[in-house]
């Protein structure tokens, strides 16, 4: 962060994001609200909200919703599992005119699973509201998708899509107000960028822009600087990233070829309500996941190989217990929300140090346990080294009884 940014921050102890992590933000006091019912919002919000089972706000949303709801540019960062979403959620709800059947948000997420997951949360909150809200992602009938459109008053999709839908005149953005980008230093990448800016400079000049995510590095908060206006930012530093509660292990091997053996240990002794095994290639996730099948080790796949059928299909039997451990790649590192995770395995570590975070915060959510175990091998002493180091942690030797951390 450059010295300029940081000249309006200050910096807020704030229980929950781990207990005692430290904020770097320009809020003030008028911008925190302690409960649901000071934040100002509509009484179907509100019902809503607490139909969801919210009883109290996360951090996140203590600090997030009132500045969203008043209009303004925000930058907000939290760790994983902690109430993300329900923020920019609730943020948006609260800036819908439900008399304007006018589309008036989008919503966009860097993957299909991740938006879906979006429109399944901010459906639900809304389920009081006389809101319509449109699922726009590849992968689905295109004709379904502009017939949703034409009604839809808030759209929550990924890039390429509605940026098909903006090119071909169904999506019309004239009154939109509200643009969301959920995993925003993955949107804000090489990949997405021009497809960002294209839809930014579709909406009007005067939308609000809020950029949501786990991780925020330099990066991502230098682009911001040329399309964002005084945003609010509500920061964590580095070193308070890494999630209290989860332990944080690590096997060391003498050579690649013991992770499998390592990965049947772990399938055949514990006891495990759901696993995520984390590799860096679509060829090493079939490859795994076709050898423990072939030691009667059941386990599901998924990747960006997978048409979008598959991957609903094999994420559904996840999420509802049908299957105990998945592999797959950095696809479902980001914010997708299986909350009996209790274990993730970094089969292979990130070629991208900010996804360490992103992964293990897949177990551990909403503040319960987890453990996620790092297999190493001699060339990756020096990236677990580099990610110490980066996020001031000691990942330790895996102790013998592992068990009683599950």
């Amino acid at each position: 962060m450059s010295t300029e940014t940081k000249s309006d921050m200050k910096v807020v102890e704030t229980e929950g994001l781990g207990e005692g992590a430290i904020l770097e933000t320009n809020t003030t006091e008028a911008d925190y609200a302690a409960d649901f019912d000071s934040m100002g919002l509509d009484d179907n919000l509100l019902r809503g909200i607490f139909g969801y089972g919210f009883e109290k706000p996360s951090p996140i949303q203590c600090r997030s919703i009132l500045p969203f709801k008043s209009g303004r540019d925000l930058i907000a960062q939290a760790q994983s599992g902690t109430g993300k979403t329900a923020a920019f959620s609730i943020g948006t709800l609260s800036r819908i005119n439900t008399a304007d059947p006018a589309c008036q948000a989008i919503l966009l997420s860097p993957t299909h699973e991740l938006a879906q997951q979006t429109h399944k949360v901010i459906s639900a909150i809304a389920r009081k509201m006389d809101v319509k809200i449109a699922l726009c992602i590849g992968g689905t009938s295109i004709e379904a998708c502009q017939a949703d459109m034409k009604s839809a008053q808030i759209v929550v999709g990924t890039p390429g899509r509605v940026l098909d839908m903006l090119d071909k005149k169904i999506l019309v953005t004239e009154k939109v107000c509200v643009v969301v980008l959920d995993e925003a230093d993955e949107m804000l990448s090489r990949g997405f960028s021009e497809s960002i800016r294209q839809i930014f400079s579709s909406v009007p000049e005067s939308a609000q822009l809020t950029l949501f995510s786990a991780t925020m590095p330099e990066e991502a908060l230098d682009i911001t600087k040329k399309f964002m206006r005084d945003p609010v930012k509500i920061l964590v530093k580095r070193e308070q990233l890494t999630l209290e509660g989860i332990k944080q292990f690590k096997v060391e091997l003498p050579d690649d070829d013991m992770k499998m053996s390592v990965l049947s240990d772990f399938y055949s002794t514990m006891s495990i309500s759901q696993c995520v095994i984390f590799c860096n290639t679509h060829r090493k996730v079939d490859f795994i996941s076709r050898k423990m099948n072939e030691m009667n080790l059941p386990v599901s796949c998924t990747h960006g190989g997978l048409t979008p059928e598959q991957r609903d299909k094999i994420l559904d039997e996840f999420r509802t217990g049908q299957t105990r451990v998945i592999i797959t790649t950095d696809l479902l590192a980001r914010g997708i929300d299986v909350q009996q995770v209790s274990l993730v395995i970094n089969y292979d570590l990130p070629t991208n140090a900010e996804n360490y975070l992103h992964r293990i915060g897949r177990s551990a959510r909403f503040g319960r346990k987890g453990v996620a175990v790092n297999l190493v091998s001699p060339r990756d002493k020096q990236k677990l080294a580099d990610l110490e180091t980066m996020y001031d942690t000691e990942i330790k030797p895996m102790p013998k009884d592992i068990s009683k951390y599950l």
